[in-house]
């Protein structure tokens, strides 16, 4: 008798601030396993730098550029306060209820703002999207976790989450797990680059591995495939490491770990970004995202073989034009490349988008006379079968 299809599972973790140099500065015996196993790759965050999607290096803004898939542009968190977030741009958590209700997902966090604001549990506007188990909010619990000058609280925190998430995970094996973790970002802001915050690097390697252990337990006593993925919100300034937000280059660098070996995106020229973890985590469940979600994404599947990056358009006099980089290709690579003249996205609404032609990718340039084109906008969306590509005109 055949052996049945393996669930697959997903559980990503964000560890709070911690810039890919870091790593090799400190132990990190959890991640190192993990990588050995699977993949350990430099990425980035913030968007593109000097550019319409240039997005600020701060906490809540990482976290919903990897819910989301998207930029700041779009998904419209650009600081730690959550004023206004868009969620016509939705989240994982929105996605995975939408496309398949009936599997079960779970946040454990310090910050009660994850599901609450970022995620928008119960809202009208997440279509009331519910999380099936939580374990969060231990930072407005001041009896419990009584605040103290030196962040001890925030790592006692993040020891209570691993140790539930790792319980609970092995006990229930929820379909999609957020697992958030802070001391190391307390750390950095308080100490920047020294033995505090590498020791506290070392502390959150070792919850992330109690997490993992869970997870290749599941695997071996019931028939899941499990996706593994580890990463960080943002960097730290290159002066002393206690600052971020910027857009300087250790800012912006971040890292992103996985237990599996098949990330196609790692064999390109192409680094990857928080944005590619949101279609990954799609992709990886065997779900299939609406053209409008797809369409707005920033990122791609790291389980695709992505050949090519930052498209970019202009127009002039009625001409289009647009550049691309690529990578690899290896015969005739061809796009299709769509266009619409609205954003209507924005407010909850449609963009009618039309075929404007097709294009070898290898020219890396395409031009094309617009007729009768009018305003001041123009959304572009190039598809392809080694990725797709997004970008405004404005």
């Amino acid at each position: 008798m055949a052996k049945e299809t393996p669930t697959k599972k997903v559980v990503f973790i964000i560890v709070d601030g911690i810039a890919y140099d870091m790593l090799a500065k400190t132990a990190t015996p959890s991640l190192d396993k993990i990588a050995e196993k699977g993949s350990l790759l430099p990425a980035y965050i913030g968007g593109g730098k000097d550019t319409y999607t240039q997005t600020p290096t701060i906490s809540a803004v990482g976290y919903n550029s990897l819910l989301t898939g998207t930029w700041v542009n779009k998904h419209n968190v650009p600081d730690n306060n959550i004023d206004a977030p868009n969620y016509n741009y939705p989240t994982l958590f929105q996605l995975v209820k939408q496309l398949q209700p009936t599997l079960k997902t779970a946040v454990f966090s310090t910050w009660l703002d994850n599901r609450t604001k970022l995620i928008g549990e119960g809202l009208e506007e997440t279509n009331k999207v519910e999380v099936d188990y939580a374990f969060d909010g231990f930072e407005i619990d001041k009896q419990r976790y009584p605040h103290d000058n030196n962040s001890e609280y925030i790592k006692e925190i993040d020891g209570a989450i691993a140790n539930r998430a790792a319980e609970y995970i092995l006990k229930h094996g929820p379909d999609l797990s957020w697992v958030y973790l802070q001391y190391t970002d307390d750390m950095g802001h308080r100490y920047g680059d020294g033995a505090q915050l590498y020791n506290a690097i070392t502390y959150e390697d070792a919850l992330i591995g109690k997490i993992y252990e869970s997870v290749v337990q599941r695997e071996k006593e019931f028939n899941e495939d499990w996706l593994f993925v580890v990463t960080t919100d943002h960097g730290r300034t290159a002066s002393d490491g206690k600052g971020h937000g910027g857009q300087s280059d250790r800012e912006r660098s971040i890292w992103i770990l996985s237990n599996q070996k098949d990330w196609k995106n790692k064999t390109t020229n192409f680094t990857p970004s928080i944005v590619d973890i949101a279609p990954s985590v799609i992709d990886y469940l065997g779900l299939k995202a609406p053209i409008e979600v797809e369409r707005e994404w920033d990122g791609n599947s790291m389980f695709d073989a992505v050949k090519i990056a930052n498209l970019k358009g202009d127009i002039k006099r009625n001409n289009l034009t647009l550049t691309w980089e690529a990578s690899q290709l290896d015969g005739e690579e061809t796009a299709e490349i769509w266009g619409a003249s609205s954003n209507n996205k924005k407010q909850g609404g449609e963009d009618t988008f039309v075929l404007l032609g097709k294009v070898n990718l290898k020219d890396k340039k395409w031009t094309k006379k617009l007729k009768n084109h009018s305003g001041e906008f123009y959304k572009i969306y190039l598809k392809s079968s080694v990725g797709q590509l997004n970008t405004w005109i404005m």
